[in-house]
């Protein structure tokens, strides 16, 4: 059975051996000791593939342990598999209103700031804007954005 050190798995997830321990701590991976060492199994090494890839999309600590958690109940991984499709369509929705208010906040500024690019222009005629394309057209710049303000 393949089993992998501190090291290794720090090096191959790019995180540090002190993320590692704290993981330990937090009860999410549970490697055996070999005298002073700690030695990580296969399971561990997909459970740490899983924290990150659950923390890399936004899911806390403790999210995270409660879908690892109900890997060991015992009906054939149906509760822990309903209950991450739960917590994956909550945060899908999440970041989907996430991206939307983004993309609003992002109309908005591209709007001001081509307003602002027009009035800078005024007082400063030789001026090419930031955001000119080289053709005389603002870049990010919506008349119906303009319109709405």
């Amino acid at each position: 059975m393949r089993t992998w050190t501190i090291s290794e798995l720090s090096n191959e997830f790019g995180i540090t051996p002190r993320a590692i321990r704290f993981y330990e701590d937090e009860e999410l991976i549970q490697p055996t000791r070999v005298g002073q060492s700690r030695v990580y199994a296969a399971r561990d090494r997909a459970r740490l593939a899983l924290i990150l890839r659950g923390k890399r999309v936004g899911f806390s600590l403790d999210e995270i342990k409660e879908m690892l958690d109900l890997y060991n109940v015992k009906d054939g991984q149906a509760t822990q598999l309903s209950y991450t499709i739960k917590k994956f369509s909550q945060r899908i929705s999440m970041l989907e209103q996430q991206r939307a208010d983004i993309e609003h906040s992002l109309e908005e500024l591209r709007g001001a700031r081509a307003r602002l690019e027009v009035l800078l222009g005024e007082k400063q005629p030789h001026r090419k804007p930031a955001n000119d394309d080289g053709h005389g057209r603002l870049i990010g710049y919506s008349m119906n954005a303009a319109a709405r303000d």
